[in-house]
């Protein structure tokens, strides 16, 4: 008797999607933290583009381009956690709590450095912030950053080049307190 092809199938995808996720469940949870600033929505967002892979399999032109279409499908799910994030706060009620003073001794530890970095990347507008993470973060090329994003290499170069002087200019100030 032969095998069935539809158990062959989900079993190739099981396998395949596994072992995906083992090699870079970590780097996209980080790629989304950075675009959500959110560890669990970033955990719940990534996850769900696996589940969807999962549910394509099939349907993907080439198993090779699994990563790319996983690093597209978190970047395109943390956008749309960010619509969300803004349609809610929009709603939201007028009256908040003040944001909690930060410690002494902050302004000597290395997380405060990283913390005005990534608020400096927030200020960005959304693709130059998109463009810096792929390029920084996870050291992907010009030409996957394209790919991930939809977009030329011609723009990537743009965004890339307008994002890190815009984040100089920010940071400069701060950089010449800490030295």
């Amino acid at each position: 008797m032969d095998p069935d092809p539809l158990a062959l199938q989900a079993s190739s995808a099981d396998e395949a999607v596994s072992a995906l996720y083992a090699a870079h469940w970590r780097r996209l949870v980080r790629l989304s933290v950075l675009l959500v600033h959110d560890q669990g929505l970033a955990e719940e967002i990534t996850q769900d583009a696996f589940v969807a892979l999962h549910g394509r399999w099939s349907r993907l032109r080439s198993p090779d381009s699994a990563l790319a279409y996983l690093r597209q499908s978190v970047v395109n799910r943390s956008r749309s956690a960010l619509r969300h994030r803004k349609v809610v706060d929009r709603h939201a009620a007028r009256e908040r709590l003040p944001e909690p003073a930060p410690s002494a001794d902050a302004g000597v530890t290395a997380d405060v450095r990283r913390a005005e970095v990534l608020a400096a990347l927030h200020t960005l507008p959304r693709r130059q912030r998109e463009v810096l993470a792929l390029r920084y973060y996870l050291d992907l090329s010009e030409a996957d950053i394209a790919a991930t994003l939809g977009i030329s290499q011609g723009a990537v170069k743009s965004h890339a080049s307008r994002g890190s002087a815009t984040l100089r200019t920010h940071l400069a100030p701060h950089l010449e307190d800490l030295r």
